[in-house]
């Protein structure tokens, strides 16, 4: 991993510098170089570049339709594309990619489980496929919290413990690169939890992790950086902090007290405004503040700055 040193001087630099250092000094677990896909008249990708380092957990942030499933599939070869590069640990796609599947693991956006075979079966089959000794089973199954249901049909599982299973076998040969598509879609809060602390041992374990998501929240608690993706563009790359620094606008949000004639009031003002200094400073010479703290800006509205767009997914049930 980085030196934290290099990250604070990395993460103030912009554009073609920053993206120079990254191809000079760190080990690439994935390089995408100007890669682009049509369907018919419909221009899907547009020409993106970024680079993923080993050991990090890189994130597509994006509404549906931005191109983030169609990145994904290109990357781990499912898609052919129309033009540009894609190399994953040095090995340019799809020159070599019998060796690359030996080496990346992926959940899919859709459950593509063998229904009437138990969850156990599930991961006996692609041990098989995939010259992996059985006994990697029972690690996987106690990795993941499945060991209770592991002769339960998939069919019968909840759709958060075929998530979980689809990780067990995504991880079951050890992948050195891991691809999900919406990883925690549809969850419920319980579920997806436990989805992203599976994720967050994966990258302690040393896994280099590719993630699509459009929650925002869970952008920012698993990312070390991400890209935000609008209409098959990137539009910018960067760890969540900096985008909300780069991008956003902070501000301070000023509680009221309650008076006679109307209830307690919560306002905002613009952080760093001479106006904003004015009207808080007369709240405060007139006794009128109950709390004061200021407030970061959220990723939602660095979308929206830099696309122009309302955001148009949430999830209200992340909450760790």
């Amino acid at each position: 991993m980085i030196n934290q040193a290099f990250v604070g001087l990395f993460i103030h630099l912009q554009g073609n510098v920053k993206t120079a250092i990254f191809q000079r000094y760190m080990k690439q677990a994935i390089l995408v170089e100007n890669l682009s896909k049509r369907f018919g008249d419909n221009n899907v990708v547009k020409g993106i570049s970024f680079v993923v380092e080993e050991g990090e957990i890189f994130g597509f942030l994006g509404p549906n339709g931005a191109g983030k499933t169609t990145s994904i599939r290109m990357m781990i070869g499912e898609l052919p594309y129309d033009g540009g590069r894609i190399e994953i640990l040095g090995m340019p796609m799809p020159d070599e990619r019998e060796t690359i599947k030996k080496i990346i693991g992926v959940v899919p956006d859709h459950q593509n489980l063998y229904d009437r075979l138990t969850v156990r079966q599930n991961l006996d089959l692609f041990a098989r496929l995939t010259d992996t000794p059985v006994e990697r089973i029972d690690e996987v199954l106690a990795l993941v919290n499945m060991k209770e249901h592991e002769n339960v049909p998939t069919q019968k599982l909840s759709r958060g413990l075929r998530q979980r299973t689809l990780i067990a076998r995504g991880i079951l040969h050890k992948p050195q690169v891991f691809f999900l598509d919406e990883p925690t879609s549809a969850l419920d809060p319980h579920s997806a939890s436990a989805i992203r602390k599976l994720i967050r041992t994966m990258k302690h374990q040393g896994t280099t992790v590719l993630l699509t998501t459009h929650y925002m929240e869970e952008a920012t608690m698993l990312c070390d950086r991400l890209a935000i993706l609008h209409q098959g563009n990137i539009v910018a790359v960067d760890t969540p902090d900096s985008l909300r620094i780069r991008f956003g606008k902070a501000n301070i949000a000023v509680t009221l007290k309650p008076t006679a004639d109307e209830p307690e009031k919560r306002i905002e003002v613009p952080l760093n405004d001479e106006a904003s200094a004015r009207k808080i400073e007369r709240y405060l010479s007139e006794g009128k503040v109950l709390k004061i703290h200021s407030q970061e800006a959220t990723l939602e509205e660095v979308f929206m700055n830099l696309t122009g767009s309302q955001w148009k997914e949430s999830d209200p049930g992340i909450n760790q």
